[in-house]
């Protein structure tokens, strides 16, 4: 038996999937409302209180890795970070599919790393996404977008403000738009200690 209303696309529904979609519907508002409030208290000047806050809304952090002022996202249930990373300032971490992010990376103010989009051939324009894996030891420069479905190997150095659209071999350095390989990584057994996290940013 049909739905009495259509999607938005035209498409009778059933009883099942119009419930399907009321109830999903109302999770998308909550997670929003919650987002919002999240999105304010990544303001508060202490990175321990917002470390733990991040952890209550379902981000894992590992020890010694700091989320920095300014950060955003659109669900953090599915947001990874290792021991020992940073997170710049105003970066954006999209976590409606998974972001998984090493240990003892450093990632540089203003990143933007997205794992859904468009797609720009379908007729309804529908999402589509991947998750995003960044390793160990990669450094990610200030106002680089990291698109859908993209893997970053260990050591991995992508350059300021390049738009990365394909994997990254490790230590591999990519820059421009799209990114392309600039050059290698000599250091390929990293062990360093990244410098210590500002307390009040």
């Amino acid at each position: 038996m049909a739905f009495p209303i259509h999607d938005k696309h035209g498409k009778s529904l059933t009883w099942n999937e119009g419930l399907g979609k009321v109830v999903r519907r109302f999770d998308s508002y909550y997670i929003d409302f919650c987002v919002m409030l999240l999105n304010i208290c990544t303001w508060i000047p202490l990175h321990s209180v917002r470390n733990l806050i991040w952890r209550m809304s379902g981000v894992k952090i590992g020890r010694k890795s700091t989320l920095h002022t300014g950060i955003r996202t659109f669900d953090p249930r599915n947001i990874i970070v290792g021991e020992g990373t940073i997170v710049g300032f105003g970066t954006f971490l999209d976590g409606r599919e998974p972001v998984m992010i090493g240990s003892h990376t450093d990632i540089a103010s203003e990143v933007m790393i997205y794992n859904q989009e468009h797609d720009l051939f379908a007729a309804d324009f529908h999402a589509v996404g991947g998750p995003v894996k960044i390793g160990d030891y990669v450094f990610i420069g200030p106002r680089a977008i990291i698109l859908p479905g993209v893997t970053i190997g260990d050591g991995a150095v992508v350059a300021a403000g390049a738009v990365v659209t394909k994997d990254v071999l490790p230590y591999t350095i990519v820059g421009g738009v799209p990114a392309k390989e600039i050059g290698e990584r000599k250091l390929k057994n990293p062990h360093y200690v990244l410098g210590r996290f500002k307390l009040f940013q």
